[in-house]
C-alpha cells in the first residue's frame, strides 16, 4: 500500500515550525515553494545486509525527528535496500502520527541496471549503454513503479535521471540528446499522472566539466527539451552534483552561479567526500566558516553555503553521525563574503 500525497508549502512550513530555533538560524530554505532543510540525508554507501539496513532506518528516523525533511536515495543504492529502509522509517513515523506526508520531500533516481529490478523486454529494445545504463522510457516507467513500491509512496517529490552522462562515450552527442528528449518527455508524463512532482538530473561528472568539454552536460539544451515537452511550466527543476571542499569544479566553471536565473535548484552530493572530509581539515577554515564545532560540520557548512546550492546531502547510517551533522542547525549558512574567503 502506498501513502498518497507529496510535500507541500503548508506541510513543510508546519514541519519547520516544530524546529523553531533551527528555522530562526536559517536551517530551512524555500526550494520550489517548499520549506526544506539545508541538510539532507543520503543513502548511497553500505553493505546489502540487515545490520546496515537497521542503521539506515534508525538514522532516517532520527534525521526526520531532528529536523531534516529532505531524503535522497536511488533504486540502485545497495540494490534497492536503501529505498526500502527509508520506506520503512517513513511508514513507521507516519503510522505513529509523528510525520505527515506533506511535510517531507523524497528523491530517488533511475538509470543504472539493478540486479532483480529489470523489466521484461529484451535488452536490445531498451537501448542499454555500456552494459549498465538505460534511459529508455519503458525502463524509466518500470523503475519508477518499483521505487514507489519500495518507498511506500504514491508520489515521488523529485525523480532524477541518474548520471545520464554515463551514456555519452557510447554514442554521438545528437543521439544522446535524442534519448534525453524521450526521457524528459516521459518524466513530464509521470508528473501529469501524479507519480512525481519534479524531476532533474543527478550527476557525477556532467556539470563539473567546462561547457563543450567531452562528457559534459549542456543544461540549457536539457531545459529546452523540457520546455518542448512541458511548456514553461515544465517540472525539470533540480540538479544534483558533487560539491565539496575537494571538488569545486562546479564553482570554478561558473555552472552553479547561473542556476537560480534558470529557475533551477542545486543539491550538493558527496558533501563529506565519502567521509574523507570529516577530519583533518585546515584549522583556519573555522575562522571563515563560522559556527561549526567539528570538521564534518565545516564540510557541510561549505557545501550548504555555496552559491547555487540549496541543500547539502550527507550519507548517514549511524545515529552518532546524524547527531553530529545536525549540529549545523544551530548556526546560519555562511555569508557569500565569508564563503569566498575560503579560496583566498
Amino acid at each position: 500500500m502506498r501513502t498518497p500525497g507529496f510535500a507541500t508549502p503548508a506541510g513543510t512550513a508546519r514541519f519547520a515550525d516544530r524546529f523553531a530555533e533551527a528555522r530562526a538560524h536559517g536551517f530551512y530554505r524555500t526550494v520550489a515553494g517548499l520549506q526544506l532543510s539545508t541538510l539532507g540525508i543520503g543513502s548511497y554507501l553500505g553493505a546489502k545486509d540487515e545490520a546496515t539496513s537497521q542503521g539506515y532506518e534508525a538514522a532516517a528516523t532520527a534525521a526526520l525527528s531532528g529536523g531534516i525533511n529532505f531524503l535522497d536515495t536511488s533504486l540502485n543504492y545497495r540494490h534497492q535496500h536503501s529505498e526500502r529502509d527509508f520506506g520503512a522509517a517513513l511508514a513507521r513515523l507516519m503510522e505513529k502520527g509523528l510525520l505527515a506526508r506533506d511535510e517531507f520531500a523524497l528523491c530517488t533516481k533511475a538509470g543504472f541496471l539493478v540486479p532483480g529490478a529489470l523489466p521484461g523486454q529484451p535488452a536490445g529494445e531498451l537501448e542499454i549503454a555500456g552494459g549498465n545504463h538505460c534511459l529508455h522510457p519503458d525502463f524509466l516507467e518500470h523503475q519508477l513503479a518499483l521505487s514507489r513500491e519500495n518507498l511506500g509512496l504514491e508520489t515521488i517529490d523529485v525523480f532524477y535521471l541518474h548520471n545520464p552522462e554515463t551514456q555519452l562515450p557510447h554514442m554521438p552527442e545528437e543521439a544522446f540528446y535524442e534519448r534525453m528528449a524521450r526521457a524528459i518527455a516521459k518524466c513530464e508524463e509521470f508528473a501529469g499522472r501524479g507519480w512525481i512532482r519534479h524531476y532533474g538530473t543527478a550527476t557525477w561528472s556532467g556539470y563539473r566539466k567546462q561547457l563543450g568539454e567531452d562528457g559534459g552536460l549542456n543544461l540549457e539544451r536539457l531545459l529546452a527539451l523540457a520546455r518542448q515537452a512541458g511548456g514553461e511550466e515544465h517540472r525539470f527543476r533540480f540538479v544534483q552534483l558533487p560539491l565539496n571542499l575537494g571538488m569545486c569544479e562546479a564553482l570554478t566553471n561558473s555552472f552553479l552561479l547561473g542556476l537560480a536565473e534558470m529557475g533551477m535548484h542545486g543539491v550538493a552530493s558527496a558533501s563529506l567526500l565519502q567521509s574523507r572530509l570529516a577530519s583533518g581539515l585546515p584549522a583556519g577554515l573555522s575562522h571563515v566558516l563560522r559556527g561549526p564545532a567539528t570538521d564534518a560540520q565545516l564540510a557541510i557548512q561549505f557545501a550548504r553555503s555555496a552559491p547555487g546550492i540549496d541543500i547539502a546531502l550527507v550519507g548517514m547510517s549511524r545515529l552518532a553521525h546524524v547527531r553530529e551533522n545536525l549540529g549545523v542547525a544551530a548556526f546560519a549558512p555562511a555569508t557569500r563574503a565569508n564563503f569566498d574567503r575560503v579560496f583566498e
